[in-house]
Protein backbone atom coordinates (compact mmCIF):
# COMPACT_ATOMS: atom_id res chain seq x y z
CA UNK A 1 0.00 0.00 0.00
CA UNK A 2 1.03 3.53 -0.74
CA UNK A 3 -0.72 5.77 1.80
CA UNK A 4 -1.51 9.32 0.82
CA UNK A 5 -3.47 12.23 2.22
CA UNK A 6 -5.96 12.30 -0.66
CA UNK A 7 -5.10 9.23 -2.75
CA UNK A 8 -4.00 5.83 -1.46
CA UNK A 9 -2.70 3.20 -3.84
CA UNK A 10 -3.27 -0.48 -3.18
CA UNK A 11 -2.20 -3.63 -5.03
CA UNK A 12 -2.49 -7.38 -4.72
CA UNK A 13 0.45 -9.27 -6.20
CA UNK A 14 0.68 -13.05 -6.14
CA UNK A 15 3.43 -15.52 -6.94
CA UNK A 16 7.05 -15.71 -6.05
CA UNK A 17 10.23 -14.01 -7.22
CA UNK A 18 10.34 -13.93 -10.99
CA UNK A 19 6.80 -15.30 -11.37
CA UNK A 20 4.71 -12.52 -9.90
CA UNK A 21 1.38 -11.47 -11.33
CA UNK A 22 -1.01 -8.67 -10.56
CA UNK A 23 -4.29 -9.84 -9.01
CA UNK A 24 -5.66 -6.31 -8.62
CA UNK A 25 -4.70 -2.71 -8.02
CA UNK A 26 -6.33 0.64 -7.63
CA UNK A 27 -6.36 4.03 -6.03
CA UNK A 28 -8.69 5.06 -3.24
CA UNK A 29 -9.37 8.77 -3.79
CA UNK A 30 -10.85 10.42 -0.75
CA UNK A 31 -13.08 13.45 -1.23
CA UNK A 32 -12.94 16.83 0.41
CA UNK A 33 -14.09 17.62 3.92
CA UNK A 34 -12.86 17.56 7.47
CA UNK A 35 -9.85 15.31 8.08
CA UNK A 36 -11.64 12.93 10.51
CA UNK A 37 -14.42 12.38 7.95
CA UNK A 38 -11.87 11.73 5.20
CA UNK A 39 -9.96 9.24 7.37
CA UNK A 40 -13.20 7.43 8.19
CA UNK A 41 -13.94 7.22 4.45
CA UNK A 42 -10.45 5.83 3.81
CA UNK A 43 -11.02 3.24 6.53
CA UNK A 44 -14.38 2.15 5.09
CA UNK A 45 -13.13 1.92 1.52
CA UNK A 46 -9.87 0.16 2.43
CA UNK A 47 -11.78 -2.31 4.59
CA UNK A 48 -13.85 -3.19 1.50
CA UNK A 49 -10.63 -3.91 -0.41
CA UNK A 50 -9.21 -6.09 2.39
CA UNK A 51 -12.45 -8.07 2.72
CA UNK A 52 -12.59 -8.58 -1.05
CA UNK A 53 -8.97 -9.63 -1.68
CA UNK A 54 -8.28 -11.37 1.68
CA UNK A 55 -4.50 -10.91 1.70
CA UNK A 56 -2.14 -13.36 3.39
CA UNK A 57 0.27 -10.52 4.12
CA UNK A 58 0.60 -6.81 3.45
CA UNK A 59 3.40 -4.37 2.83
CA UNK A 60 2.93 -0.67 3.49
CA UNK A 61 5.29 2.08 2.50
CA UNK A 62 6.97 3.58 5.56
CA UNK A 63 6.14 7.14 6.49
CA UNK A 64 8.31 9.71 4.81
CA UNK A 65 8.24 13.27 6.11
CA UNK A 66 10.49 14.99 3.57
CA UNK A 67 10.77 18.71 4.12
CA UNK A 68 7.19 19.42 5.14
CA UNK A 69 6.28 18.17 8.63
CA UNK A 70 2.55 18.76 7.99
CA UNK A 71 2.61 16.49 4.94
CA UNK A 72 4.43 13.86 6.97
CA UNK A 73 1.75 14.01 9.65
CA UNK A 74 -1.07 13.65 7.09
CA UNK A 75 0.65 10.64 5.52
CA UNK A 76 1.21 9.09 8.95
CA UNK A 77 -2.49 9.46 9.75
CA UNK A 78 -3.48 7.70 6.51
CA UNK A 79 -0.89 5.00 7.13
CA UNK A 80 -2.29 4.51 10.64
CA UNK A 81 -5.76 3.91 9.20
CA UNK A 82 -4.36 1.25 6.84
CA UNK A 83 -2.45 -0.45 9.65
CA UNK A 84 -5.54 -0.47 11.89
CA UNK A 85 -7.68 -2.13 9.21
CA UNK A 86 -4.99 -4.73 8.49
CA UNK A 87 -4.54 -5.35 12.22
CA UNK A 88 -8.28 -5.82 12.71
CA UNK A 89 -8.20 -8.53 10.02
CA UNK A 90 -5.09 -10.22 11.43
CA UNK A 91 -2.98 -9.51 8.33
CA UNK A 92 0.77 -9.47 9.05
CA UNK A 93 2.36 -6.23 7.85
CA UNK A 94 5.86 -5.41 6.60
CA UNK A 95 7.09 -1.87 6.07
CA UNK A 96 9.59 -0.54 3.53
CA UNK A 97 11.02 2.97 3.16
CA UNK A 98 10.41 4.61 -0.22
CA UNK A 99 14.12 4.55 -1.13
CA UNK A 100 14.29 0.80 -0.45
CA UNK A 101 11.28 0.19 -2.70
CA UNK A 102 12.70 2.31 -5.52
CA UNK A 103 16.09 0.61 -5.25
CA UNK A 104 14.48 -2.85 -5.33
CA UNK A 105 12.31 -2.09 -8.36
CA UNK A 106 14.25 0.48 -10.39
CA UNK A 107 17.76 -0.09 -9.06
CA UNK A 108 18.08 3.48 -7.78
CA UNK A 109 16.72 4.72 -4.44
CA UNK A 110 15.98 8.21 -5.76
CA UNK A 111 14.10 7.08 -8.86
CA UNK A 112 11.26 9.23 -10.16
CA UNK A 113 7.63 8.12 -10.15
CA UNK A 114 7.63 7.65 -13.94
CA UNK A 115 10.52 5.19 -13.61
CA UNK A 116 8.60 3.17 -11.01
CA UNK A 117 5.53 3.13 -13.27
CA UNK A 118 7.65 1.95 -16.20
CA UNK A 119 9.37 -0.82 -14.24
CA UNK A 120 6.24 -2.30 -12.61
CA UNK A 121 4.56 -2.28 -16.02
CA UNK A 122 7.53 -4.11 -17.53
CA UNK A 123 8.16 -6.51 -14.63
CA UNK A 124 4.54 -7.69 -14.56
CA UNK A 125 3.99 -7.55 -18.33
CA UNK A 126 1.02 -5.21 -17.95
CA UNK A 127 -0.78 -4.09 -21.10
CA UNK A 128 -0.92 -0.50 -19.92
CA UNK A 129 0.77 1.45 -17.15
CA UNK A 130 -1.14 1.76 -13.86
CA UNK A 131 -1.85 5.09 -12.18
CA UNK A 132 1.24 6.30 -10.32
CA UNK A 133 -0.26 5.73 -6.84
CA UNK A 134 -1.22 2.17 -7.83
CA UNK A 135 2.24 1.66 -9.36
CA UNK A 136 3.83 2.70 -6.06
CA UNK A 137 1.66 0.15 -4.23
CA UNK A 138 2.60 -2.54 -6.77
CA UNK A 139 6.27 -1.68 -6.22
CA UNK A 140 5.87 -2.04 -2.44
CA UNK A 141 4.16 -5.42 -2.91
CA UNK A 142 6.88 -6.63 -5.29
CA UNK A 143 9.57 -5.48 -2.86
CA UNK A 144 7.94 -7.53 -0.13
CA UNK A 145 7.48 -10.63 -2.27
CA UNK A 146 11.08 -10.44 -3.39
CA UNK A 147 12.31 -10.07 0.19
CA UNK A 148 10.25 -13.07 1.30
CA UNK A 149 11.51 -15.23 -1.56
CA UNK A 150 15.10 -13.99 -1.43
CA UNK A 151 17.43 -16.97 -1.81
CA UNK A 152 19.39 -17.67 1.36
CA UNK A 153 23.04 -16.64 1.13
CA UNK A 154 25.66 -19.25 1.93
Amino acid sequence: MDPGSSATGWAAVVGERGRESLAGAGVLRIGVGERPTRLAELERRFEEVVVRIRPDAAAVEASFSGRNPRSGLLLAESRGVLLAVLGRHGVPVASYPPATVKAAIVGFGRAEKRQVVYMVTRLLGLERPPASDAADAIAVALTHLRSVFQPAST
